[in-house]
């Protein structure tokens, strides 16, 4: 008997439990979790005033990327020996609010070969490059500048002493007629540029690559060299 009475109650322990899961207790005796209902979960919103259903289309248009601003893009004029880029820079301050552009400077090494040549026949020059080679000294044909083709190289170097030291190493193994040659001077050179340039900026710093108040700028803006 007690064993039929432990299972009866147990059976009406879970059809209580069942029951008050399912919120039918709710309506009678106030018990129960209450069911979520969409006019409930919209009154627990923060701001339920501020919800509001749309149409499919209307969703999918404010779902579309706004308009971009233009972008903004780095731009520079150059190179310009320093004569050239304070000329550049007086135009600009005529035309640009002073701190919209800076200059870089960069200085431009020097060049000088060791130099076989002019050469007047190309058989003279044949004969050169095979005595050259005969005693193990590398070479190259000079193409530029036209003053000096055809020609032979024995050396670039971007200092004079250097090309110098180098010279009296060959005059001892017997090289004859070679020279050093300066092809470049040491430099220093310029560029104007501005980092952030909008549509408008652009369009005003291609006019400057023309003619301004007759002073004209000589060379066009255009995108950094990074």
């Amino acid at each position: 008997m007690k064993l039929r009475a432990f299972v009866v109650l147990l059976v009406l322990a879970n059809l209580g439990f069942f029951a008050w899961t399912q919120g039918w207790l709710a309506a009678v005796v106030g018990l129960g979790p209450r069911a979520e209902r969409e006019p409930e979960r919209l009154a627990r919103q923060v701001q339920p005033q501020r919800v509001r259903i749309v149409p499919p289309s209307e969703a999918v248009s404010a779902m579309a990327p706004t308009a971009r601003v233009d972008a903004l893009v780095c731009l520079e004029a150059g190179p310009f020996n320093p004569a050239e880029a304070d000329a550049a820079e007086s135009l600009l301050q005529t035309a640009l609010p002073a701190g919209r552009w800076e200059r870089r400077n960069t200085e431009q090494p020097g060049e000088w070969i060791i130099y076989v040549g002019r050469f007047t026949a190309a058989d003279a020059q044949k004969k050169k490059s095979d005595e050259l080679r005969r005693m193990q000294i590398a070479f190259d044909e000079v193409h530029s500048p036209p003053d000096l083709t055809p020609g032979l190289s024995l050396g670039r170097f971007v200092n004079r002493s250097a090309a110098t030291a180098a010279l009296d190493k060959l005059t001892q193994r017997g090289v004859r007629s070679a020279r050093v040659i300066t092809l470049a001077e040491p430099a220093t050179i310029a560029a104007v540029r501005i980092e952030q340039a909008d549509k408008t900026l652009a369009a005003q710093l291609a006019g400057l690559a023309g003619d301004v108040n007759g002073q004209p700028l000589g060379k066009a803006f255009k995108p950094c060299a990074r």
